[in-house]
């Protein structure tokens, strides 16, 4: 009845899950044992290239012949917005039948703008125009739950990421809830509008550790795992105690039970192609499990880690505090960093020119 314990995790509990990928044959993958989206960003971009250079090395090529007067950013954008555009035609079939609920390729805008609420809705809004199943991602700084709410006014799907933190989420999702209620009040249609919010779960996990060293503190292995786990399940008890209207989205895999302990819940998983295949085929019992809590000894253990506090508690943070947060500093920094090596793929091919 089932290719693999992915499709029946999506097919039987409805826990619907993405290909973190723009890769074509990625994505292709991953639709045929139930993805119903994808995902994109700068570092993908560069990662896809380097993986797949004899197919994009034409191309680039190609774009840096036909642009001539164009810069490496503006060839690199050129770039990111194809292979956005790409995707989101092999999903669009299921965007159509599922009336916009599915079937949406996410594409992040410039991290350099993560400081300008209005450079990031401006370039969310533009994002949106490229096919009809764009979800856009912005990063969930003080200034990005701004932009979420005006983007969100616009008729934009957002999908806030570089979120690691209960608070993040809430503030996400009430920002989403302005920005409905704004064009609705305006006789504004959002019916196909399907706004998400990431939640980092295994840089959750990642930061945590950090964290925990600083503070002299030695976490039990169980701890570790299950840091993202008990932030996602702390935030998703919340958002359906609220009814919000943003779905929740699972990244940044690092461990099994990021799958599983999510099996059955009214959430998303954007998942990579080697996550995805392990998990397709391993030997794995899918059960219901987003119902079951993390053992509260578990909970308290973290919670000595000052970090994992902020990053757990839903009054942990407030928005102005959001980009000091040391997950937040190191993978926006990592996004800096990635999209600059993006920048020497295609200042090389310039310079064959």
């Amino acid at each position: 009845m089932y290719k693999s314990p992915l499709h029946e995790t999506a097919v039987k509990y409805g826990t619907d899950f993405w290909n973190d990928s723009c890769s074509i044959s990625e994505l292709e993958y991953a639709i045929e044992y139930g993805a119903v989206g994808a995902t994109t960003n700068p570092v993908i971009v560069k990662n896809v290239i380097e993986a797949e250079f004899d197919t994009y090395q034409p191309i680039i090529q190609e774009m840096v012949a036909k642009y001539p007067n164009e810069t490496e950013d503006e060839i690199a954008w050129r770039i990111i917005e194809m292979t956005a555009i790409e995707g989101a035609k092999l999903l669009e079939p299921i965007f159509k039948e599922t009336n916009g609920q599915k079937g949406r390729i996410s594409i992040q805008t410039n991290t350099k703008y993560y400081r300008s609420a209005e450079k990031m809705a401006d370039q969310a809004e533009y994002f949106s125009t490229l096919a009809p199943n764009m979800q856009v991602k912005m990063p969930s700084t003080k200034e990005g739950i701004e932009a979420f709410e005006e983007a969100t006014y616009r008729g934009v799907s957002i999908n806030a990421t570089v979120s690691f933190s209960v608070a993040q989420a809430v503030a996400v999702a009430e920002a989403v809830e302005r920005g409905l209620k704004r064009r609705e009040e305006e006789g504004l249609d959002s019916s196909t509008m399907h706004p998400v919010c990431t939640i980092m779960v295994g840089r959750v996990g990642d930061w945590t550790k950090e964290a925990a060293e600083t503070q002299g503190i030695n976490l039990s292995p169980e701890a570790l795992e299950l840091a993202g786990v008990s932030v996602m399940k702390n935030a998703y008890t919340i958002f359906q105690e609220k009814g919000y209207r943003t779905t929740l989205l699972a990244a940044a895999y690092r461990f099994d039970n990021q799958w599983l302990d999510f099996v059955g819940g009214n959430l998303e998983m954007t998942i990579p192609h080697k996550w995805i295949k392990k998990f397709n085929e391993g030997d794995y019992k899918v059960e219901s499990r987003i119902d079951v809590p993390v053992d509260q000894a578990i909970i308290d253990e973290l919670l000595h880690v000052d970090d994992f506090k902020k990053m757990y508690l839903a009054e942990g943070m407030k928005p102005e505090d959001f980009v000091h947060l040391g997950a937040t500093q190191k993978t926006l920094t990592q996004f800096f960093g990635g999209y600059d090596e993006l920048l020497v793929i295609i200042r090389k091919e310039q310079l064959k020119q």
